[in-house]
């Protein structure tokens, strides 16, 4: 039991931990329900003694000291999928972003396109081996730790020891602090009327025995709700909150046709609540990997019957598909939206969807567009979409010309603006 002995002499306070960072260097920092954040704020804390340190991760959730305005002399995200804690920094230039499709990411730092000093991550207290589980988020965090100099792990007692590809061994670590923290909850708010309406005609969609991949929101859970009567489904997905656990407790999801990973939930984090923390603690149902696995195209392709649900802010009338920008605004990143369209597209039988509502803004601004807004860049491109879903129809594109396409996506907008789309369509020569 030597790993004993080694993991309590790597145990310091907060600040002696992040004390290792210095001027110059680049820091990973796990993100989503895994931010550390007792790690981040003593960073924080080090402002006036640290210069040009470069912070790279995926989705931090909650309040983010790093990238408050008066930061940036010290600290500078690189942001690989922007959220509300560093949406404002990167928009106001005090932040970068990095477009990249999210199975892309661990090679970032394998291939040291950035090349990373610290990695900071938060995970689960060691077992009798001394292994620690990545817990809520494995995403790029085995990369990150494989690939820096120095591994700062925050270790939580609260945090689900989550099985699979989501290990690290006491003597990977630098130093390490222990913490007793709950883990940032996800508030679900029911699906409107609006929302309920898509997710009852995208699940139309979902067949007996699929495979399913849904993200996050409205849709998503109103989707789930809708596939309480479907039997032999299976998860291969990004994220899992609390609404898969809803619908394999109706019985609708339990893998057994699925044709990799038989039986098992496959994703790469978890976010939700308390009582899915507890559910997936353990539990040899849901095995977590890298995201470079989880959501390589190849993989996901397959699996038969695969069916991907996302989402998105606007699309045009040619099906091109804007979801991380408002205009020149960037709101969000490239996420996995691409990685399992094309994996769906591959999957025998698969099918990519696209859903969201068909108007913004209290019904005043359509969804459905002639052309993006300028600034706007495009994340699934024309060719790559099959189904577009508004809470007005289905679209189906994959092979259908311009003219087809324009039709159809008018026939799913809302109606206040069909001729509004169709005058712009035939100046454009679309129909």
């Amino acid at each position: 039991m030597r790993w004993i002995e080694d993991y309590k002499s790597k145990l310091v306070t907060a600040e002696d931990a992040v004390s290792l960072i210095k001027s110059g260097d680049t820091v990973f920092t796990s993100g989503n329900a895994a931010t550390p954040y007792r790690l981040v704020r003593s960073l924080a804390d080090m402002a006036d003694d640290l210069r040009d340190v470069t912070v790279t991760h995926v989705l931090l959730l909650g309040d983010d000291p790093l990238s408050r305005p008066g930061m940036e002399k010290s600290f500078r995200h690189n942001s690989l999928f922007v959220g509300p804690a560093d949406r404002a920094a990167v928009n106001e230039g005090r932040a970068d972003y990095v477009p990249v499709f999210l199975n892309e990411i661990p090679a970032l730092f394998t291939n040291k396109i950035i090349e990373l000093d610290v990695a900071l991550i938060h995970t689960s207290p060691p077992d009798e081996h001394g292994f620690m589980s990545f817990g809520a988020e494995v995403l790029a965090t085995k990369a990150a730790t494989e690939n820096a100099r120095i591994v700062i792990a925050q270790v939580n007692e609260k945090m689900p020891r989550t099985l699979g590809d989501c290990f690290i061994h006491v003597s990977k670590i630098t130093r390490a602090i222990e913490v007793s923290e709950g883990l940032p909850e996800l508030e679900t708010k029911p699906p409107t009327d609006v929302e309920k309406d898509i997710g009852r005609l995208v699940a139309g969609l979902v067949e007996d025995g699929a495979t399913v991949q849904l993200g996050i929101g409205g849709i998503p859970n109103a989707v789930l709700e809708h596939l309480g009567g479907r039997r032999n489904l299976g998860i291969h997905t990004e994220m899992v909150s609390d609404a898969i656990i809803r619908t394999i407790e109706l019985g609708a999801v339990n893998g057994s046709r699925k044709s990799i990973h038989t039986d098992k939930v496959v994703a790469t984090f978890i976010l939700g609540s308390r009582e899915l923390y507890e559910y997936v603690d353990n539990n040899p149902a849901f095995e977590l990997h890298p995201v470079d696995y989880t959501n390589d195209p190849f993989v996901i392709g397959q699996n038969s019957k695969m069916t991907a649900i996302n989402s998105a802010i606007e699309v045009d009338l040619t099906g091109q598909v804007c979801s991380d920008s408002i205009g020149p605004m960037i709101y969000s990143g490239f996420g996995g939206q691409v990685d399992f369209v094309r994996g769906a597209a591959r999957a025998p039988e698969g099918k990519p969807i696209i859903a969201l509502p068909a108007t913004a803004k209290g019904g005043t601004v359509s969804r459905i567009v002639a052309s993006l807004k300028p600034g706007s860049g495009v994340v699934t491109t024309r060719a790559d979409v099959h189904y577009i879903v508004t809470e007005f129809g289905v679209a189906s594109l994959h092979g259908k010309n311009l003219r087809q396409r324009a039709e159809a996506l008018i026939g799913i907008a809302h109606p206040d603006f069909r001729s509004e789309l169709r005058d712009a369509a035939r100046e454009r020569g679309l129909i």
